[in-house]
């Protein structure tokens, strides 16, 4: 079952194979009691009649002795080796913790989806008597209103349909269990995860970053943050202010590449965006920059215009690097739902988009935007906002957004 296997332990506890499993060792690993307190008597008659021996109470003596230093001994080693961890050990204990970390960001930024889509269901749930037609429409509808998209709500529905007439789904938990399960499979389904991950060359040659999105999706931020990210991780980064036209575009970049200690490439007021672009380029292959983050205009109320701009920009990078842009990232607003989907039927037919980034989820509660956007264009999401710090913008992990989209609904 792919992504629902891995998200099946935080979502519903162990499976049934699992707690089989347990339940026929268990007998194998208990004794009854009154076996033991059996033992435990021979035991103590077994030493009773050594030492009650003369000749053999000295010896028994320094058996118990010699048993005693024993014991403390390996208690010995045994502390010393267990405050001594190997460099794997301590490596998989960071892991952890990351993970946890990681896990704890997510439920904390998707904390207003889960509590919009969450508690719709549980109150749909909570009012339902009979598992008939009228009970899938009402779903339906929910669904589409909860931002999973007309296609994935439908498709959705159709298959409860036939869960239900197969019977597998009989009582009000069993049914929210199914809807969670078919809506993660839905999502795995629709794509490869391991397109989930930025893509990048190590070649010695740039990796370019294009981003593209409407005003005010917060494409700006996003690359000030991944700037920041990749300049911690020693990665030398070049920016470029290719939004010309926006008031404060530009000085908003120049900010955010000083605040995080990296060059911006700027061009004269009102200049156009792709000779900036086309700079940026010569400067990154040059000086052998590890990454270029391109910023770009978004005013869509001018569309025509715009994804022709949008279109020159990529032919000037094609120009000096044929096999870039390796990215090139839609960034949506998450708190405009069904709006985002939009968006990106727009922008993918003039662009070829490699992927996603959604920000400001954690201010939103239409973060099941994400299924819809998955399931209707297969497009991954790499990146999503989870809040305001740098460290909040994440590699998009699909069992955690399961996991904070859903864990209060089971």
């Amino acid at each position: 079952m792919g992504l629902f296997d891995k998200i099946k332990k935080s979502l519903f506890g162990e499976n049934d194979e699992t707690k089989n499993n347990e339940n026929s060792a268990q007998p194998k690993n208990e004794s009854p009691k009154e076996d033991q307190d059996v033992s435990a008597d021979q035991a103590e008659d077994e030493k009773t009649k050594i030492t009650k021996d003369g000749s053999n109470e000295s010896a028994a003596v320094e058996k118990d002795s010699a048993e005693t230093d024993e014991s403390e001994k390996q208690n010995e080693d045994f502390t010393t080796s267990s405050l001594e961890q190997t460099p794997n050990e301590e490596a998989e204990d960071e892991t952890a913790s990351e993970d946890q970390d990681e896990t704890e960001l997510y439920e904390k930024g998707l904390e207003k989806t889960n509590q919009g889509f969450g508690a719709r269901l549980n109150r749909f749930f909570a009012q339902f008597r009979t598992v008939d037609e009228d009970f899938f429409d009402d779903l339906e509808e929910l669904l589409i209103e909860s931002d999973v998209g007309y296609e994935t709500a439908e498709e959705l529905t159709d298959e409860l349909r036939d869960e239900a007439k197969l019977q597998k789904a009989k009582s009000r938990d069993d049914l929210k269990k199914v809807i969670v399960e078919k809506l993660v499979d839905l999502y795995d389904e629709s794509g490869n995860s391991e397109n989930e991950k930025l893509t990048v060359h190590n070649d010695g040659k740039p990796n370019i970053y294009l981003f593209v999105g409407v005003n005010g999706a917060g494409k700006t931020t996003t690359i000030g943050k991944l700037a920041k990210r990749f300049k911690d991780q020693g990665k030398s980064v070049l920016l470029a202010a290719a939004d010309t036209f926006r008031a404060g575009a530009v000085e908003q970049l120049s900010e955010w590449g000083k605040r995080v200690g990296v060059p911006v490439v700027t061009g004269k007021e009102q200049a156009d965006p792709a000779s900036v672009v086309y700079d940026a380029t010569t400067k990154a292959l040059q000086e052998n920059y590890d990454f270029l983050l391109v910023d770009t205009a978004g005013r869509l109320q001018n569309k025509k215009n715009l994804m022709n701009e949008l279109e020159k920009i990529e032919r000037t990078i094609k120009k000096q690097a044929p096999q870039e842009p390796t990215e090139t990232l839609l960034v949506l607003d998450g708190s405009t739902g069904q709006n985002a989907l939009l968006q990106a039927k727009d922008f993918d037919k003039t662009t070829k988009l490699t992927g996603l980034v959604l920000t400001k989820l954690d201010g939103s509660s239409k973060g099941g935007v994400v299924l819809a956007i998955r399931n209707e264009m297969k497009l991954p999401v790499k990146l999503v906002g989870l809040g305001e710090k740098a460290s909040d913008l994440a590699d998009f992990d699909a069992a955690n957004y399961a996991v904070g989209l859903f864990h209060d609904l089971i």
